[in-house]
């Protein structure tokens, strides 16, 4: 495999990486766009401003590192968080919107937050690539990326994870996804799946909204940390159940088989944020 290429000066372009001294503005007081955007894109906001409280609240962070973004509906943009927030901080408000060339449109005035260029190359490429995706998901949590180190992968040892059988992709660390020449790999190693495993990085899961990107993500997260767990009793000691039964499995998940999972589950999951989340020191997700 050839060494990436990494355009080092794009990469601190765009993620403004604040230099020492005063003056910058890092404040976290968004005031509010509801009445600047269409409401569609309010929604999506709002919608994805939930997504990162509720990876927060399951214990999915990894410090301000990662990132969630949505299509803005009806355009080839899309919205992400800025880099320097942790996910308790996100708001509807303080998302950016990018287009799929890495420039930011939009972001806060006068903050001097950029984006992650990680999440841009990443999720640049997958919404380019897949219509059919409006929200992407890319994660760090401890037991993903245990899973993600294992040669043998996701194992059809639980119910949840046998909804992954066929439908997961795998793709080989090329290091910090920082270069451009790793989109196309991205994007092939995906395939057709909405679910995919960084190998020695991370997980990924996307889907045509963000209630159903996020329940694909529980179903693996769970997946992964009921794999290392059941491991500790060793290899000898585990149990699958026949091919024909996990192929089954996988079939009755499949969203085109009875329902697109996510959308029934996504009111309780904003009743969650809010009863969690409502006076807890950090800014409203929906303002």
């Amino acid at each position: 495999m050839a060494t990436n290429t990494i355009d080092f000066d794009k990469v601190k372009q765009t993620s403004q990486l604040p230099q020492t001294g005063p003056g910058r503005n890092f404040a976290t007081d968004f005031a509010s766009v509801k009445d600047q955007v269409s409401p569609e894109e309010w929604q999506a906001r709002v919608d994805l401003a939930a997504c990162y409280r509720l990876v927060d609240l399951y214990d999915m962070t990894y410090l301000i590192y990662n990132h969630i973004t949505v299509r803005v509906p009806g355009t080839d943009q899309f919205l992400i968080n800025l880099y320097g927030l942790t996910y308790k901080e996100i708001t509807a408000s303080s998302l950016a919107k990018v287009d799929l060339d890495g420039n930011i449109v939009w972001k806060p005035d006068g903050t001097d937050y950029g984006i992650n260029g990680a999440g841009y190359v990443i999720h640049s490429a997958i919404h380019k690539a897949r219509k059919d995706i409006n929200a992407v998901i890319h994660t760090h949590s401890v037991a993903g990326m245990a899973i993600a180190a294992m040669r043998c992968g996701l194992l059809p040892l639980t119910q949840n994870a046998m909804r992954f059988d066929g439908h997961i992709g795998y793709h080989d660390y090329e290091g910090p996804a920082l270069s451009m020449d790793e989109q196309q790999r991205l994007v092939a190693d995906l395939g057709p799946h909405n679910a995919m495993i960084l190998r020695n990085h991370g997980l990924l899961t996307a889907g045509a909204s963000i209630p159903e990107a996020f329940n694909l993500l529980y179903q693996l997260e769970t997946s992964c940390r009921a794999q290392v767990a059941a491991l500790s009793a060793g290899l000898e000691g585990l149990s699958a159940p026949p091919r024909d039964v996990v192929g089954l499995t996988a079939e009755v998940f499949a969203p085109t088989t009875l329902r697109p999972y996510g959308l029934l589950e996504w009111p309780a999951m904003l009743r969650k944020v809010e009863a969690e989340t409502n006076n807890n020191g950090y800014p409203h997700y929906a303002s």
